[in-house]
């Protein structure tokens, strides 16, 4: 059973409180600006993603304040100096990022009441922050406001111009390694997430060629008490119907056919728990090759 709301009947906390829980994991801008006397700003912002590529464009949003409907010193800074250096946050950093996050008076250089250190930008007049693993060059193409009322966003449209990587998160590729980054993203009300290894999973993308889709799965499969969705989506997204491969050999499957030879029904059973559990190890082709043996 669902509750429905409208937006419109709720107070603005209550719809911040809502959407903030709803719309995330959301990764964090840690935004260096300077006004136009070169007073730093250092500030974090969850609102914010990669929108292009081609230009490389990223958008982050300094909205304006809920309770009584002001601006952040980062907006007025990009109005003086349409320049940011946008730092990505590691876990390692999470809490001094929260610190800078503090209505400190307008003057106040957060790079020191955080505890950063100022590493002086290439191309842009922000410096940028030594503990971040990643630092973004960008200059603003735009500032587009979404209202004039409180809560609403200042969309800070900039273009990345020069990266800069520490090389401790590059793998032997020379690419950088998503278990190395470390990285920590916004929830709602106190709630942030850490992205490290322990919960990194990787889905296959389709290729070239289309899935077969669900709607194409043998019956047995599609209408299974024991596969979940997520399942049947690794299932689906083969280009073609597998073939049973008269060279696989699997000694749990042997087992299940020599125990539950007699009992049907518990034999399907058995070998859909052992595909799922295949699936959920990321081995789609055993999978696939343990419900054939059924059919």
């Amino acid at each position: 059973m669902y509750q429905s709301i409208f937006l419109k009947d709720l107070k603005l906390p209550e719809v911040a409180g809502f959407l903030n829980y709803i719309i995330a994991p959301r990764p964090i801008c840690f935004a260096s600006t300077v006004d136009s006397k070169g007073n730093n700003n250092l500030s974090p912002f969850s609102y914010f993603n990669l929108f292009s590529v081609n230009p490389p464009i990223i958008i982050f949003s300094p909205s304006r304040r809920g309770r009584n409907n002001t601006t952040k010193h980062t907006y007025a800074n990009l109005l003086q100096v349409p320049e940011v250096a946008v730092n990505i946050i590691s876990y390692d950093m999470v809490q001094q990022v929260s610190l800078a996050s503090c209505e400190f008076p307008k003057e106040t250089d957060e790079f020191i009441k955080a505890g950063f250190t100022k590493v002086p930008s290439q191309i842009i007049k922000p410096p940028r922050v030594k503990e971040s693993p990643v630092q973004l060059e960008c200059k603003v193409i735009e500032i587009k406001s979404l209202g004039t009322q409180g809560g609403a966003g200042n969309l800070i449209i900039s273009e990345i111009l020069l990266m800069h990587i520490n090389e401790t998160i590059l793998g032997d590729n020379g690419k950088i390694d998503q278990r190395k980054l470390d990285l920590v993203a916004r929830l709602g009300g106190n709630w942030y997430a850490r992205v490290n290894a322990n919960n990194l999973f990787e889905i296959e993308k389709p290729n070239t060629q289309l899935g077969i889709g669900i709607d194409n799965l043998p019956s047995e499969i599609k209408n299974s008490k024991i596969l979940t969705g997520n399942h049947l989506g690794q299932l689906a997204n083969v280009y073609e119907l597998p073939f049973i491969d008269p060279l696989f050999e699997d000694e749990k499957l042997k087992n299940i056919f020599q125990y539950y030879s007699t009992n049907p029904e518990e034999m399907e059973k058995e070998l859909h728990e052992y595909a799922a559990a295949l699936l959920d190890a990321g081995k789609v082709h055993k999978a696939w090759q343990v419900l054939l043996a059924f059919s």
